[in-house]
């Protein structure tokens, strides 16, 4: 344990003291000012109930903590010429880090209208949680913010994702002691054995314990100092104490101890550097406890409120039906003394304004925090060049995540030299077969490394580790702040991160509309494992759903993929990885299955998104009879296994196979910049005929995204519907009705002119689902008519010609980088 204590020479001199703690006035004043007042901004005049918001929201608790921590940050960054940002983990601690970026000038430059003058403050408090104004936590329209905080739990994972292969950069991560309860910010401590000094900067974590949540005590605030102590050194850290509430006193501690662990920071990465010694350190940490609702209300109408959880929110409330709470306000915002802070003309007093940062050292206006501004294109080896080859659709055998990870390997070597690209799973990069980036890169460890340990070093740029929330959190941080990185994951445990997408999924749709802000790399999903290949794992692993999740957001950021193939998977790998500011879902399978389009079909496809696939149907020149959809690797394997029963059975019948890879054109042009217009949706899918869709997921998605169609009262959709277990592949399917067999008794009971004749053949499919039960409970794997079948031509010859691609380009534009092969 370190405990902060004053030598007999004072960091601060008494000249500096004063103006520091002046400074933290100011930024307490203001943050109290934006969570009360509409009018009167310096209170020039006697404070009354119309100068006060009808409705108060907002967070005071945390916020002088955080305005303390910030001031003192300013001096270390002046002082040493320091990287650094600020992530706030409290997560309505939005007054504070407001009121800091508009003392050092970078609110102002981004929002003009907000200037440093009077009328400019009363903009600035009015607009606080207020219509049309900004949130109370620290968001996207917060300068120097990359971190919300709407959902608690993600600070320090976040501050760790931003440094990684930002060597000279120091995120300060302030961690509040309510967020610490939390899973994801305990694990996150573990960071820490994933961070190599040689190349990557470093978090400084300030754990701010002031007592309480919204309405109950916090855990490790009552852990006694040892216990705390030994909680931190088990980590990995080496924790600095700052306690206290005598303001003199915590301002010289804390100039004292941020000198001390800015300097082991710095010797940490000199040693490192110099010597070439990545081994892992003991990282500093300040553990900063301080009262809650510091410098407020002692006490409210006779009940403790500073140092209590009374403080959380607003302390003084309900000012129409209690006068005296507006006296007590006035007295309150009139100790921090705005007269000496502010001059005549509302601005903050030059002597004072110095003390900040300037330039892009301020943590409001660092680039680091605006990724975008550093965001440079990967280097991109040519996908074409990893195809595998067709030369009869529907015969040859692959896997897909496989020939992508060759792809993604290359990726990684090009782009080793400029470190700005990362994997992150949860210990399922080799489980996904993309393991041949393992060739090219280590996976990144600095614990301890046994000599059995195989592609484990510090210098490792894929991260594994088994929490989902950690692989997403640092891969966000690593993408806010101007980096490409890829997330591997089962599909049925990315629901682990539901929340964090919704977050990462706002944080992009309101920055797309902040002209300051610049635009990120996509978040890449690429989920496998999926829910018809989990057989082996059983129910828990079996659930598609994280697809509905994401489609409830906004179409300007979500886009979903589902390549039936590895040359489709390459197309919209490549894509995605070019693509800027959107969440990108690309769902495949990792097992051995059969490959359908060459490169050359497979570009054409990814580019319209959905197509007709010719070489499998046989309606051209005439009207289908049936339309036979398919979305997803399985239910293109079961469809074309359908259409290959009914076109034995049934010459004469007339289908049309239509596969669809980007889910988005389903939906209405006016919906998804990816839609197909109405007028080729029908002519895609007929306006009067029946549709049968094998999909991957749960069916009644498709029916959300076509309700608005012409044909949709024909549609009729097969997919996952809650059915699962431990058995074989092809009983999964047949658990949830989307095998072959039902497909092709769909279509038998959907067409009157084959429906009387088709009695026999209907019986016999049938049969053959009772006799797959059978022969799998007693010899445990599938028939081999399922496990070797393959996709037959027919024809006069017997032998179409296989690629003849998709049929009519109903939706030829391209949106994205060029040089890409899928729509944008």
């Amino acid at each position: 344990m370190v405990e902060a204590t004053l030598g007999k020479a004072t960091p601060l001199a008494a000249e500096e003291l004063h103006k520091i703690h002046a400074y933290w006035r100011a930024a307490n004043y203001l943050s109290v000012g934006q969570i009360y007042l509409l009018d009167n901004p310096l209170l020039r005049e006697p404070l009354k109930l119309e100068h006060v918001k009808p409705r108060l929201l907002g967070h005071w608790g945390t916020t002088p903590g955080l305005n303390f921590i910030y001031v003192h940050l300013n001096r270390a960054i002046k002082a040493q010429d320091l990287n650094m940002i600020y992530i706030a983990g409290p997560g309505h601690g939005g007054p504070g880090l407001v009121a800091n970026t508009y003392l050092e000038g970078t609110y102002s430059e981004f929002y003009p209208n907000i200037a440093q003058d009077v009328e400019g403050m009363k903009q600035l408090f009015k607009q606080f949680s207020f219509p049309g104004g900004i949130p109370s936590h620290v968001a996207p329209e917060t300068p120097g913010s990359i971190h919300e905080g709407g959902e608690l739990g993600y600070a320090l994972v976040h501050g760790y994702g931003a440094v990684f292969d930002n060597p000279d950069l120091i995120v300060a991560c302030v961690v509040g002691d309510g967020e610490a309860e939390t899973g994801a910010l305990a694990t996150s401590w573990h960071s820490n054995k994933f961070l190599n000094p040689i190349h990557d900067g470093a978090v400084l974590p300030i754990l701010h314990l002031n007592g309480y949540k919204i309405a109950n005590p916090t855990v490790l605030a009552r852990l006694s100092r040892e216990e705390l102590e030994s909680l931190f050194v088990g980590y990995g850290y080496k924790p600095y104490f700052v306690e206290g509430s005598d303001p003199e006193t915590m301002h010289q501690l804390m100039a004292e101890t941020l000198d001390r662990v800015i300097a082991e920071i710095k010797s940490i990465q000199r040693e490192a550097r110099v010597h070439h010694n990545s081994h892992r350190p003991q990282w500093p940490m300040i553990v900063l406890r301080s009262p809650k609702g510091w410098t407020g209300p002692k006490e409210v109408d006779g009940k403790k409120t500073e140092d209590y959880w009374r403080s959380h929110q607003v302390p003084l409330a309900n000012m129409a039906r209690q006068p005296d709470h507006v006296r007590l306000l006035e007295e309150w915002m009139k100790s921090y003394k705005p007269e000496e802070l502010f001059d005549e003309n509302g601005t903050f007093v030059a002597e004072l304004a110095e003390l900040a940062p300037t330039g892009d050292r301020r943590m409001g206006a660092n680039p680091h925090a605006n990724g975008g501004l550093l965001l440079k294109d990967l280097r991109m080896p040519d996908f074409r060049d990893y195809a595998v080859e067709i030369t009869k659709a529907g015969t040859t055998i692959a896997e897909a995540t496989r020939v992508a990870g060759r792809f993604l390997r290359d990726v990684m070597r090009l782009n080793a030299d400029t470190r700005n690209f990362r994997i992150m799973g949860p210990d399922e990069t080799a489980s996904n077969r993309i393991d041949a980036v393992l060739e090219a890169t280590d996976r990144m460890w600095n614990a301890e490394i046994l000599p059995e340990d195989e592609h484990i070093s510090p210098d490792g740029r894929v991260m594994e580790v088994l929490s989902e929330n950690m692989c997403q959190g640092w891969l966000e941080g690593y993408l806010l702040t101007g980096r490409h990185g890829f997330f591997s994951c089962y599909e049925a445990f990315i629901h682990i991160i539901d929340s964090m997408f919704n977050q990462h999924a706002k944080w992009l749709k309101t920055t797309r509309h902040i002209p300051w802000r610049r635009p990120i790399a996509s978040l890449n999903y690429l989920l496998t494992s999926h829910v018809w290949r989990q057989d082996h794992n059983g129910f828990s692993h079996q659930d598609p759903g994280f697809i509905d999740h994401v489609l409830n957001k906004k179409a300007e950021i979500v886009r979903v993929y589902l390549p039936p193939d590895a040359n489709t998977l390459l197309s919209v790998t490549d894509h995605c990885l070019r693509s800027r500011h959107y969440v990108n879902v690309i769902i495949a399978g990792k097992q051995p299955a059969l490959q359908y389009l060459d490169m050359d079909a497979a570009i054409k496809h990814c580019t319209k998104g959905i197509g007709i696939w010719e070489w499998a149907s046989n309606d051209r020149g005439s009207e289908p009879d049936v339309v036979m959809a398919c979305a997803g690797d399985v239910p293109t394997l079961e469809t074309l296994a359908a259409v290959d029963l009914l076109r034995e059975n049934f010459p004469e019948l007339k289908v049309r196979v239509v596969n669809v890879v980007d889910l988005m054109t389903l939906q209405p042009e006016t919906e998804h910049s990816h839609g197909l217009s109405d007028k080729d949706f029908d002519s895609i899918f007929t306006t009067d005929k029946p549709i049968i869709f094998a999909f991957h997921g749960y069916p009644w998605l498709i029916h959300r995204l076509t309700y608005r169609r012409t044909n949709h009262k024909n549609l009729h959709v097969r997919g996952y519907k809650e059915e699962g277990t431990t058995t074989t592949p092809f009983d999964m399917v047949v658990l949830n009705d989307l095998d072959r067999f039902h497909l092709a008794i769909d279509v038998i009971e959907r067409i009157p002119k084959i429906y009387y004749t088709a009695a026999y053949v209907k019986q016999m499919l049938y049969d053959k689902l009772i006799d797959h039960k059978h022969y799998i409970n007693k010899y445990g794997e599938d028939m081999p008519e399922i496990l070797n079948w393959k996709w037959r031509y027919y024809g006069s010859d017997g032998d179409q010609t296989p690629l003849q691609h998709s049929g009519t380009d109903t939706n030829p534009s391209q949106e994205g980088a060029e040089g890409t092969a899928t729509r944008g």
